[in-house]
């Protein structure tokens, strides 16, 4: 297991390649030469750019793209705040491993390997109105389970997950983290009715006041509030900036799963982009509080990495002109 202790995991967390300036700079460089006015392409010059910075490479590349989906079950669920039962979790690992879901469909349009890691899904989180989600050590197992999922030769990672109740987790992790009230964190998930978001909230508000002690903390913030998948997101985050891969985030869950690694260290997610913002209430003011202005905006929320799975395409479009267009001078175009 990478990580034994809370201290450990914090030193992993502020220990970050920095990213290879050079090749940034080179890409843009290119850029620059490319048959276009400059800055033409807008983001898509940027992409190619980071892509090359965190790749360490002036001329990147997309022939090993990751899509992992982490699932995990939450016992905050007894407060009622999902309109689906718990027992879909379990259902849906099963529909994702016989193909049959929507990321199946998306991670094979953009020509990327898909994996399924399930936590535990048989044995549910603590409640978090009631005790902590995670101990230290379920907590570490999770991160570490993650942080193993990323190939060492990955060009580029995003990460999905699955976990009825894991909407209200992510808005207990938010509102810890950035603070406000729960109420302005919390959106209707699977599709709870007002009354739902009223139980939501709630759960948050008795989550933050049972864990008031650990809101300081970052870690502690994830392993008291958090769940098994949100954890493993965050490890698989943390292992990409390790081992060089880029990674798109996709949404609300995710990106409130891989937030405390910025807490930790303000560049903590420099080595990632935001695939979408999706459909769900907090999702767009946690990205404004991350810096990190979404690629797409398609009204999604269904979570499993199906935003970030749509956005590979756009990284490919991004990667395709950077790498194919004739220069000014190949072309025998004149320059203005």
């Amino acid at each position: 297991m990478p990580f034994k202790s809370f201290d450990e995991l914090r030193a992993a967390s502020t220990a970050l390649w920095p990213g290879d300036e050079a090749a940034a700079r080179a890409a843009l460089a290119r850029q620059d030469t490319l048959t276009k006015p400059q800055g033409s392409l807008g983001r898509l010059e940027e992409i190619a750019a980071w892509l090359a910075r965190w790749q360490g490479r002036a001329m990147p590349k997309l022939d090993k793209v990751q899509v992992v989906v982490f699932a995990g079950s939450h016992g905050v669920t007894a407060q009622g705040v999902s309109a689906f039962p718990a027992e879909v979790t379990h259902q849906m690992v099963a529909n994702f491993t016989a193909g049959g879901a929507a990321i199946n469909q998306l991670a094979r349009t953009a020509g990327a390997e898909l994996s399924v890691v399930p936590l535990e899904v048989e044995r549910p989180t603590g409640d978090f109105t009631q005790e902590a989600a995670m101990d230290e050590a379920d907590f570490l197992k999770a991160v570490s389970a993650g942080y193993d999922a990323v190939a060492d030769d990955a060009d580029l990672a995003c990460f999905g997950e699955m976990g009825i109740g894991n909407t209200t987790t992510a808005a207990a992790i938010a509102a810890a983290l950035f603070g406000g009230e729960p109420a302005s964190w919390v959106g209707r998930g699977t599709g709870v009715d007002d009354a739902g978001l009223k139980r939501k909230a709630a759960a948050i508000e008795k989550g933050l006041a049972r864990h008031r002690a650990a809101l300081g903390d970052p870690l502690k913030v994830a392993a008291a509030l958090g769940g098994r998948e949100l954890a493993a997101i965050m490890g698989a985050t943390l292992a990409a900036r390790h081992k060089r891969v880029p990674v798109l985030l996709d949404g609300f869950v995710c990106t409130a799963a891989a937030a405390p690694l910025q807490k930790l260290d303000p560049t903590g997610l420099v080595h990632a982009l935001a695939g979408h913002v999706s459909a769900e209430a907090g999702h767009r003011a946690l990205l404004a509080a991350l810096g990190l202005p979404p690629l797409l905006d398609l009204g999604m929320r269904l979570g499993e990495g199906s935003g970030a799975a749509v956005a590979i395409n756009v990284l490919r479009a991004a990667l395709a002109c950077h790498t194919g267009m004739a220069s000014f001078a190949e072309a025998g175009v004149s320059k203005g």
